[in-house]
């Protein structure tokens, strides 16, 4: 293990993370709300510490492999996360303890979007910008994770890329070296989140606000400036504006890539995954609306409408924006609406949840298996689109499936042994590890009532959501550390 170039490369993140206490710095002499001190601290605090540990191994450049990959990618989010809360540790107001300082970045830079703060409207200035920029961070993290990083590894399924994507995925990478990639990604992203601010600047939002709600729409993370989130702004074009950012942000930006390099919205068209996507999107747009006109819980049908659309891409796509409390919804809806996080976004987007083509490849593979039981001695390939697949592929999405289900159940239990209710319990775990935000009960609005015990558990869950599972779960296997 080449522990001196994982400890260089991770100096020099911490090095470069600490430019990011500049902004809210900034922003707080702009605003003159008195919130920049804890920002101006965190930045030395960062680039000391980066330095130092970067300065002594500089020299050290050796060829990473596999197992140094899964290390750097899990530390990555761990120690960024964590000197992401030095900020938030050195407020004086709001006061956050240890724990849940730790909580909020967390929550911020995995996009999660779940908070222990409230009265977030008398925030300072700073702090609000703060937590939406590190879900914006944590978003092009995401992507570069996803399309450039954890196909290498072959992490739970990812390798699809590299075996069946079309177009500029081929080889696991879109360009021939992957700070090619990250930089063309970069691009995309940052054209987005421009396109997202002005849209909702346009449409009504101050230039603040505008800015801070493009970051968590395009990262899919869910923070707002407001307690009551995107209901604060009571406007119908601005949810329209953020459901139309949200679906583009939660389609694989290899796509993105592949329309804007080609000029050709031919590889949308011809992509499994994303009329997958558009096809679950649009049959939970209906359940939500039937069921709210029957019960008639708002005024008029166009009403019910604009809150159907709006919660449903919300909560599906894992942002966990909200113009209402959808865990008041009637009958299944609140459940119906977490289940369908755990479908998430489609794979190499901001999204979150298990991903929307694992779950084409496994309805496809349960109905293989239900054709065999007919015809015992035919012969079925699992395909995707026109391309039969390889059984590792197969084998790895059943996998992480299994996986996924064995962590979302010993967190899940592990919660109600804290005390927590049961439904409080499912609600959380499936929030936290679906990257989702809100959840139903005690979790509807905040999580700032959960036990510490409780909240180390959702970092943790937050972690194995952002990671695939298998990235941080093979750090806990023997064979990993061995030479």
């Amino acid at each position: 293990m080449q522990y001196r170039s994982i400890i260089r490369i991770l100096g020099l993140l911490v090095a470069l993370f600490s430019v990011t206490m500049v902004p809210p710095a900034f922003i707080s002499v702009v605003f003159g709300d008195g919130g920049g001190l804890p920002f101006v601290l965190a930045f030395f605090l960062c680039l000391l510490t980066g330095l130092a540990f970067w300065y002594p191994n500089r020299d050290f450049k050796r060829d990473l492999k596999a197992r140094e990959g899964f290390l750097i990618v899990v530390l990555f989010w761990t120690v960024l996360a964590s000197f992401g809360a030095l900020p938030l540790i050195l407020l004086e107001q709001p006061h956050l303890t240890l724990t849940d300082a730790f909580f909020e970045s967390f929550s911020g830079l995995t996009t999660t979007g779940a908070t222990v703060i409230q009265g977030i409207d008398y925030l300072p200035k700073a702090i609000l910008f703060y937590r939406q920029q590190l879900q914006w961070l944590g978003g092009m993290g995401i992507i570069v994770l996803a399309v450039a990083i954890l196909p290498i590894l072959g992490v739970g399924g990812m390798q699809l890329y590299r075996a069946e994507t079309p177009g500029p995925v081929k080889d696991s990478k879109m360009t021939p070296r992957i700070a090619d990639t990250a930089k063309h990604l970069w691009y995309i992203y940052l054209g987005l989140t421009i396109a997202c601010s002005l849209s909702y600047w346009a449409a009504g939002m101050g230039w603040f606000d505008a800015v801070c709600h493009a970051f968590s729409t395009i990262a899919i993370g869910g923070f707002s400036t407001h307690d009551a989130s995107m209901g604060y702004f009571d406007s119908g074009l601005i949810n329209i504006i953020c459901s139309v950012f949200l679906w583009i942000a939660a389609l694989n930006f290899a796509l993105h890539y592949a329309a804007v390099s080609n000029r050709s919205l031919k590889n949308y068209l011809q992509d499994p995954e994303l009329r997958a996507f558009f096809f679950i999107q649009f049959i939970l747009i209906a359940i939500c609306f039937a069921v709210l006109m029957q019960h008639n819980i708002y005024e008029d049908a166009g009403t019910t409408f604009d809150h159907a659309i709006f919660q449903a891409v919300s909560i599906s796509t894992t942002a966990g924006f909200a113009t209402d409390s959808f865990s008041e919804w009637p009958v299944f809806l609140p459940i119906i609406l977490i289940f369908a996080s755990f479908i998430g976004g489609c794979a190499g987007s901001t999204g979150g949840g298990m991903k929307v083509i694992r779950i084409v490849l496994l309805y496809i593979q349960g109905m293989r298996e239900v054709n065999r039981l007919i015809h015992p001695k035919a012969v079925y390939a699992v395909k995707l689109g026109n391309r039969a697949l390889p059984d590792k592929v197969v084998d790895a999405v059943w996998g992480f499936f299994s996986a996924y289900a064995v962590v979302f159940v010993v967190i899940m239990l592990c919660l109600i042994a804290t005390g927590m209710d049961d439904v409080t319990a499912f609600s959380a775990t499936a929030a936290c590890l679906n990257n989702l935000g809100p959840g139903i009960n005690e979790v509807a609005s905040h999580y700032g009532d959960v036990s510490d015990t409780g909240k180390w558990l959702l970092i943790s869950a937050m972690l194995f959501g952002r990671l695939e599972v298998f990235s941080l779960l093979v750090l806990f296997t023997p064979a990993f550390w061995r030479n």
